[in-house]
């Protein structure tokens, strides 16, 4: 059965074409998860319980980080491969195993001083499990896209995120219970891990992990700017979240990831675009002549003004239909929130180009520049958020969520035009 689910995966006419392909619906379907697993929340268990879904989902979102570290970019960038696949497959158990207790340590805390409920802390501890799942098939897709076959990771991931929705849904639908329904989330997701991407990866090199210690504290060394910069990204974007969780309601909480949504799915729309040309990318960087250095201007700017186009429709949708849609998709009344779903859905784009300027830096090898504009942004989102939370509730939550990423977008796109603008000069010298 092993091998017929490895031919599956691996079986296609045209590589390039098929990793478009699904990598666009990799994108849709990881983007529906989470809206199609609150839609059967709120109508099977109602609109505390998918608050409690929501906020939990959050804190192991964040966590993922931890457990990504931000390498996969690094990873398939990596051409010239300074560091095996064994490498990076050791540094990945290693940072799971942190990303586990760090979510240990949380939902302690959380029944401690929180006020969290145990059932609270175990949906939430389950739910990290399911993003640790994720975290541990990526540095298999790493490789896969590194060397060319990005349309396996992407294949390998969409029937894990469709097996978990499915599993997810229908243990909601018949049990009305989160924590039971949780767990079968949780053990869909370890199937799903075994069957596609542990199972595929081992066509793609070596499979046993490395735990070399000098070899693993610089791939530390060189990946803590990306995971930084990246942790720092899921926690500003989430700071609303958290502000909601600590001064309103499980309602709030529903209704604020209802809106949010569609702002989500513009980022993950602009990523699926993006994400299969990282390594061309890192190909034109590498040939470091004039010529190779304004083709990737050009891309980039192309990018930009897709991401553009896609913000300025979500928000077209958004002022026009957006709340009547989302009050019957969800069964919840939210036609008074049009302003904040407009608000929400500004800050949506600039997540898009926060996301996508962090990869050209990472694409480039400027990741170090990431920390000063994440880490000003980060202390930004703590000292803003429960003023603004506060006092305006769920405006103020969706116009910390636009201020915040709006000002990232900014000063990442900057740095991203410095550091491209100063590398053409140095090249056009050097091809003198």
């Amino acid at each position: 059965m092993l091998e017929s689910i490895r031919k599956i995966l691996g079986k296609t006419k045209n590589v390039k074409r098929s990793a478009y392909i699904w990598n666009a619906v990799n994108a849709i379907v990881s983007a529906l998860q989470n809206p199609v697993i609150l839609l059967v929340m709120t109508r099977t268990n109602g609109i505390s319980d998918a608050g409690v879904f929501s906020i939990a989902f959050a804190i192991a979102t964040l966590m993922l980080y931890i457990g990504l570290y931000g390498l996969r970019r690094f990873q398939s960038s990596d051409i010239n491969e300074k560091y095996s696949f064994a490498q990076y497959h050791g540094m990945r158990i290693l940072s799971c195993s942190v990303m586990m207790a760090a979510c240990g340590v949380y939902c302690a805390y959380g029944v401690v001083f929180s006020g969290y409920s145990v059932s609270k802390a175990a949906v939430i501890m389950m739910i990290c499990v399911v993003k640790c799942c994720q975290a541990y098939s990526d540095v298999y897709h790493g490789r896969m896209q590194q060397k060319g076959r990005l349309d396996v990771a992407t294949k390998s991931s969409t029937f894990r995120y469709l097996l978990e929705l499915v599993v997810y849904a229908a243990a909601l639908a018949v049990t009305h219970d989160i924590i039971i329904s949780t767990a079968a989330f949780m053990a869909a997701s370890i199937a799903g891990l075994l069957l596609t991407s542990v199972n595929a990866g081992r066509d793609f090199g070596v499979y046993r992990p490395e735990f070399n210690g000098f070899k693993l504290k610089n791939l530390a060394v060189e990946g803590f700017p990306i995971f930084v910069s990246l942790f720092l990204n899921m926690y500003i974007s989430n700071a609303p979240k958290y502000a909601i969780d600590r001064y309103l309601t499980e309602e709030d909480q529903a209704v604020y990831n209802m809106i949010f949504m569609p702002a989500f799915a513009v980022m993950l729309i602009s990523n699926f675009i993006f994400n299969p040309i990282i390594t061309t990318y890192a190909e034109l960087w590498n040939d470091d002549n004039k010529k190779s250095i304004a083709r990737l201007k050009k891309k980039v700017f192309g990018q930009c003004m897709l991401v553009a186009a896609i913000t300025a429709f979500g928000l077209l949708v958004a002022a026009t239909i957006g709340c009547p849609v989302l009050s019957i998709i969800f069964g919840v009344d939210l036609t008074g929130y049009r302003l904040e779903l407009c608000i929400v859905m500004v800050g949506g784009g600039a997540l898009a180009y926060t996301t996508y300027f962090s990869t050209i830096l990472t694409v480039i090898r400027k990741q170090n520049t990431l920390l000063v504009s994440y880490g000003i942004i980060a202390v930004a989102a703590r000292v803003m958020s429960g003023f603004l939370v506060v006092n305006y509730g769920m405006l103020g939550a969706t116009g910390l969520y636009a201020i915040l990423m709006t000002l990232l977008a900014l000063g990442l796109g900057v740095i991203v035009y410095i550091g491209i603008n100063q590398h053409q000069s140095l090249s056009s010298r050097g091809h003198r």
